[in-house]
This record gives structure tokens, sequence and C-alpha cells, in this order.
């Protein structure tokens, strides 16, 4: 295990570096929001337990603002080509802003949150009808739990048994209008699911030695009961003026800022 949890590490730090290149090309990218996901992405990616790019399993993400450190990904696996990064943002490119579906690999249009997890019940439930093994993961952030809609899809997930159906969490405490526990107070979470009928766990979402094992083990768990994945993360990881800031999701960082930061990044690669 050393070995895989040092190259997943590596490839966390690449991404962090390409997400910034991005937001640099695309300064209205919601970059906060999208540095809380990429050791998730990282391990999921290239942990050899889950397809992400929709060729195998089927990848939802409801978070579509945050999901842009998926492009990178995306390239490097010949999904997309370097240069679809290069053109990110501009009129007629590929690659806009927040993923869609008419980006190879991505398989929703996620601009509307708290959608997500509707659509991977029906995925879930109809896979589990054809007797197909498929795993079915829906990645959200933890601002989407205030929405009625997604309480409704956890209900019918844990009524249908759907354990096909793994859900995770960018549990970064913060959404556009501020701290989540002033907003409406959910914690704790996974008590939340737990009482809903679903199996439930947290894990540090930056801590690659806990995600990685962790990943290994539910993924392929079947035990009727569909699973959610509660991360701990940080919005805005690894910027110091992001980290923390109520006001981080709306903010775009200056070339300067970027310059900065990918020099730090550069010197722990």
């Amino acid at each position: 295990m050393p070995d895989i949890i040092k190259f997943l590490k590596n490839k966390s730090m690449e991404l962090y570096k390409e997400t910034l290149l991005l937001h640099k090309r695309a300064p209205s990218t919601r970059i906060a929001s999208a540095l809380s996901t990429i050791d998730l992405f990282s391990v999921l990616a290239y942990g050899g337990f889950f397809d992400i790019t929709n060729k195998k399993d089927r990848f939802i993400i409801s978070k579509a603002h945050g999901c842009f450190s998926l492009y990178p990904i995306l390239a490097e696996k010949g999904i997309i080509s370097k240069n679809d990064l290069e053109q990110i943002g501009r009129e007629g490119a590929l690659l806009g802003t927040i993923p869609d579906c008419n980006v190879p690999g991505i398989i929703n249009n996620g601009g509307a949150l708290a959608n997500g997890l509707g659509i991977a019940c029906g995925m879930a439930l109809a896979m589990k009808l054809k007797g197909k093994p498929d795993n079915i993961c829906v990645f959200q952030g933890d601002g989407e739990c205030n929405e009625g809609s997604v309480w409704e899809a956890v209900i019918f997930a844990a009524f249908h048994k759907l354990d096909n159906l793994l859900l995770i969490i960018d549990d970064n405490k913060m959404s556009m209008l501020g701290r989540q526990k002033e907003i409406l107070g959910l914690d704790p979470l996974s008590e939340k699911f737990r009482v809903f009928g679903w199996n439930s766990y947290d894990v540090d979402g930056h801590n690659v030695n806990e995600l990685y094992p962790m990943l290994e083990k539910i993924v392929q768990e079947r035990l009727n009961k569909p699973k959610v994945l509660v991360a701990s993360t940080v919005k805005g990881k690894r910027i110091s003026s992001l980290e923390n800031n109520c006001l981080c999701h709306i903010i775009s960082m200056s070339s300067e800022e970027i310059d900065n930061a990918l020099a730090e990044i550069g010197d722990s690669l």
C-alpha cells in the first residue's frame, strides 16, 4: 500500500496545479469549491477501484460548479484533449466553467444543484432491476443537503435497498451564503443518513491514507443499504486567502496569486 499512497498523493498535487492553471485561464470558475474536491477525485480516479470517466461505472456530478477539476483527469485518460484544457471558457470551446454532458466523460448536466442524487437513484434502481453489477456514485456538496429533493432521494434509495449506490458528500461546511452551521445546521450529517437507513461513513477528505482504504472497502460493499461517505474537507484548500473565508465561493484569484500558489505546489512535487 505505501507505493499506491505515494502515487495518489503525487497525483493530488498535480491536480491542484492543473486546477489552478484552469482557473487562471477561466477566472469565472469557482476555484474555492474545486479545491476541496481534488484529493477525493484523485483517489477515485487513480485508486483503481472506480471508473470516474463513465466507461464502466456511473459517476454523477451534482456539485458541478466545483467539478471542473475533473477536466485534467479526463485529458490524462484521453477522453478529451490537452488543447481542450487550454481553451476552457472561451467562446465555442468544448469545456465550460461548469461541466455538462456535452463533455465526453460527463453524463449529466449539473448546473441546477441537488438533482444529482435523484438521477443516481434512478440509474441505481435500473441497474439492480437489470441484474447489472455497475456501481453508481454521486458527488455532492454539503450545501445541497439543504434541499428537500435530496432527502426525498435519500428515502427512496433506502426503501429500494440501493446498495449499488454510493453518495460522496464534499463536506467543506460552507455554501455560497456562508457557513452551513449558520444556515441550516445539518450536523451531524452521518447520523441523519443512518436514521434514514443508509450505511454511513466519515473520512478526512484530504487524507489519502484514510481515503484509499475507505473507498476500497465501501465501493463494492453490498449490504442491502445505500452508502454515504461524508468527507470532511476545506473550501479553498491550500490557498490561505480562501481557506475559512465565507466569501471564498465567489472569489477569483489574480494571476499573481495563482503563480505564487503554483510555485508553492511546485516546490512540494
